[in-house]
């Protein structure tokens, strides 16, 4: 049965500088307390060891699953060992991503991976043990009070009897589970701890690392020497392992055609969307109306062209604002008020919650060390933090909408586990990028409408642009990228560098336009997100953001009624279907009326940019 792990991706985000500090000399506040787990290792060891021993115990339960009492015992045992995995893999996780170099907690987290595979491959008898039972049994089993707690588990449990498998096909599938994770670790441990970068000089001539995040911040610097610099040695690197890193995604790929095929659905992305409940007409919908307003997005470049004085726009040109001269520096507690201002129609103890979380609470990992893993995540538990790992810049402002954004995640996994039981409070991702950024909408419009200087206002207006650009139209683009290596391996054609870098060259020119300069080296983008391989992930940014901006108008504009039905939502779980949940919340995403919204928002930001600059 197993419940896969909460575990929630941001988009790209940017870092350091200078020489970075070793794990052991960050001060205990600008690190997360994972003690709250776990008091030790040691103790994390006695209660892994304890825990392990356990799985054994699945096998007393074959045969005794068509009996109401056979089934209750069987829940009752398997939510509870899953409940207590749920906080080992978590701790382990925690202090792997600290530093990735670091073998000990390697060793750890692939420790309680080996065991949860293993505690998968005992259970997999479970659910067509469970679904074998008559039509019968199944009402009974659904009007028993008995079995009340895990209802909606059940009944979920019914809806994916057509892609559920024999006893035996189970236990196959299920030891395939560990080597099927092995594109995806190797792809991290090449790109997080092998690669290196080199340096680069920034506009004040200071040699700086190029890391993972730097690469970002080296991107917004407003000396195009300095950007182009960072693009061409970035891209180097990955170009010298082209094709290792090809390998790994066509590894990837094939791995989720194998699962598809398996359980007996049409594609990958038909299995990806079924997990979640999502009809396949949200993520048609969403190319389609991407697709539409593309001619809007080729305007914005030609005018970031002009602005910026350029012949020809590149790719290193895209993320540095137009008017470059505006500085802005928070202090992380700094970064908190602001968050928690802009956060106030919310209501007060849902910021206090949060800002409280993210200073003395210490949720948070705030900043980069040597061999900390790049990006950031919201990661917590039912009986945990909501903890939230961060590579925090002052000196960048996409490291506010960051944490915004993470704040966003956490606070729907602390709302969830406060009013859900365990079995109902995993909300699926699809909910979850929505409501993380939903608190960047309020952020975005909270600076825009303070921003008493008309410079700093066009700057405010310009990220926000850049914002629905990246995370709505490129997300998009990544979405079609994954939709067709799937559609071409599925057809049994070869994924060898030369036709994805073919693919994803024609998206580039099709997301881009014919007046953009696209370099060879922006082809080997796709090698380097690790979303990627998760399949069918990052639709979920865009849909997440086209229902946000809905969201957050109807909040802002709204009183007492808009803000209860939008924590319908975050306080729902997964207790219903995900668009269920999101209706009640005030958005209907099988209508692309949410997309095309969003999309005239873009181009009332577009208008006015240029009207005012």
């Amino acid at each position: 049965m197993m419940t896969p792990p909460k575990f929630l991706f941001a988009k790209e985000t940017s870092g350091p500088s200078g020489r970075l500090p070793s794990r052991d000399k960050v001060a205990p506040q600008d690190q997360w307390n994972l003690k709250k787990i776990f008091p030790s290792d040691a103790a994390w060891r006695r209660t892994f060891t304890a825990w392990r021993g356990k799985i054994d115990r699945y096998e007393t339960f074959k045969g005794k699953l068509g009996t109401l009492d056979g089934l209750e015992a069987f829940l009752t045992f398997d939510s509870d060992f899953d409940r207590q995995s749920e906080k080992l893999l978590l701790y382990a996780y925690l202090k792997s991503v600290e530093d990735v170099t670091n073998s000990f907690y390697q060793g750890m987290k692939d420790e309680i991976s080996m065991a949860l595979a293993a505690a998968g491959q005992a259970a997999s008898f479970a659910r067509p043990e469970i679904l074998a039972a008559p039509k019968s049994v199944w009402k009974e089993r659904m009007a028993s009070p008995r079995l009340a707690r895990w209802h909606r588990v059940l009944s979920e449990l019914l809806r994916m009897k057509p892609h559920s498998l024999s006893g035996k096909e189970e236990r196959i599938i299920a030891l395939s589970a560990e080597m099927g994770q092995t594109p995806s670790k190797a792809f991290r441990l090449l790109t997080d701890a092998d690669f290196t970068f080199g340096t680069v000089k920034d506009e004040n001539g200071v040699e700086k690392p190029l890391t993972h995040e730097t690469f970002s911040l080296f991107l917004h610097s407003p000396d195009r020497a300095v950007r182009k610099k960072a693009f061409e040695t970035f891209y180097k690197t990955f170009d010298g392992h082209k094709n290792s890193l090809a390998a790994l995604l066509e590894g990837s790929v094939r791995g989720d055609i194998f699962h598809a095929k398996a359980r007996n659905y049409e594609s990958a992305l038909d299995a990806a969307l079924f997990a979640e409940n999502i009809p396949a007409r949200v993520y048609e919908n969403l190319i389609q109306s991407i697709r539409r307003a593309l001619p809007t997005l080729y305007r914005y470049y030609e005018l970031r062209r002009k602005k910026m004085r350029l012949s020809k726009i590149h790719f290193y040109d895209t993320y540095v604002p137009i008017q470059s001269d505006v500085k802005i520096h928070y202090t992380w507690n700094e970064a908190v008020d602001l968050i928690g201002q802009a956060l106030a129609p919310l209501g007060t103890e849902y910021v206090r919650t949060l800002q409280k979380g993210l200073t003395v609470g210490r949720w948070a990992d705030r900043y980069e060390n040597a061999g900390k893993q790049s990006g950031a995540f919201s990661y917590g538990g039912y009986d945990t933090l909501p903890y939230i790992m961060i590579n925090y810049k002052p000196d960048l402002i996409e490291s506010v909408f960051t944490m915004a954004h993470e704040g966003g995640h956490s606070m729907h996994s602390y709302l969830s586990a406060k009013r859900q039981t365990y079995e109902d409070y995993n909300y699926v991702i699809f909910l979850a990028e929505i409501a993380s950024t939903f608190n960047e909408q309020l952020l975005a419009e909270h600076l825009i409408e303070h921003a008493k200087e008309k410079r700093l206002r066009l700057w405010l207006i310009n990220r926000q642009i850049d914002a629905i650009r990246a995370t709505i139209f490129r997300q998009t683009m990544f979405s079609e990228f994954e939709q067709r290596i799937h559609e071409t391996a599925q057809r049994g054609e070869p994924l060898g560098i030369a036709p994805i870098r073919k693919i994803y060259r024609e998206l580039l020119e099709t997301y881009f336009g014919p007046a953009f300069t696209l370099d060879d080296d922006l082809e080997l983008e796709c090698l380097r997100i690790p979303h990627f391989y998760r399949g069918f992930y990052v639709y979920k940014y865009a849909t997440g953001m086209s229902a946000a901006i809905a969201l957050a108008r109807r909040v802002r504009r709204g009183g007492e009624a808009e803000r209860l039905d939008y924590f319908k939502m975050l306080e729902g779980g997964c207790s219903a279907p995900p668009l269920e949940l999101l209706c009640r919340a005030g958005v209907d995403m099988l209508q692309p009326t949410a997309v095309d919204e969003a999309m005239r928002y873009f181009e009332e930001l577009l208008d006015r940019f240029e009207a005012e600059s």
